[in-house]
């Protein structure tokens, strides 16, 4: 699946690093209809594998029986827990945890600006290039699949559709950018919108 998009750079390590380097993200975004109080703290890894024929950005499908967003498309990552450090570390442990990722093939970049969501977690991305070779092994348990999409494809805006959906009799808009047989949107496509704000501001 081929995008139409053309970044006026080539994406190499060092393009990442100096986007990341030149204005650091700190603006909160946020879904509709946020629930009042306290949210609960996670965060994600959004990882960039530099591939040689492009970039691409490695994505997880959920398995269909977990408590929360079963079987959709979505970053490795989860709540923070008591133990973690920094949201960085989370995005890590939880990497490791899911898919066996180990950090030491992460180089990391930055942080997105934190992403709140209708279901109640305030999400930090963190962001990091992952360099091949690496080998994946799944929690059978929480992830149903990995798969990676080009990074081009995910920058294009031609990609990024507006779905609605009714949620307690009100109507809701979320992004989404089916991709193959994957269908990504709810908080995945909102936080792919962010990282594509950031690296084509």
């Amino acid at each position: 699946m081929k995008s139409a998009f053309s970044p006026h750079q080539p994406f190499t390590a060092e393009w990442f690093r100096n986007r990341f380097s030149a204005a650091p993200a700190s603006d909160v975004l946020h879904e509709e209809g946020i629930p009042p109080g306290p949210l609960t703290p996670a965060a994600v890894l959004v990882p960039i594998v530099l591939r040689d024929s492009e970039p691409t950005v490695l994505l997880t499908r959920r398995t269909d029986h977990l408590h929360h967003h079963p079987g959709q498309v979505s970053f490795p990552g989860g709540r923070v827990e008591e133990h973690d450090k920094s949201p960085i570390e989370t995005a890590l442990r939880e990497t490791e945890e899911e898919i066996s990722l180990h950090r030491k093939h992460v180089e990391l970049l930055g942080c997105l600006p934190l992403y709140r969501t209708i279901t109640g977690f305030e999400v930090t991305p963190v962001v990091g290039l992952v360099t091949p070779p690496f080998e994946l092994a799944l929690d059978a348990f929480e992830v149903a699949d990995a798969f990676e999409v080009p990074l081009s494809f995910l920058l294009d805006t031609a990609n990024h559709q507006r779905h609605s959906v009714e949620v307690r009799g009100t109507p809701r808009e979320y992004y989404a950018m089916p991709y193959g047989d994957y269908f990504i949107w709810g908080a995945t496509a909102g936080m792919i919108v962010s990282l594509q704000r950031f690296l084509c501001r």
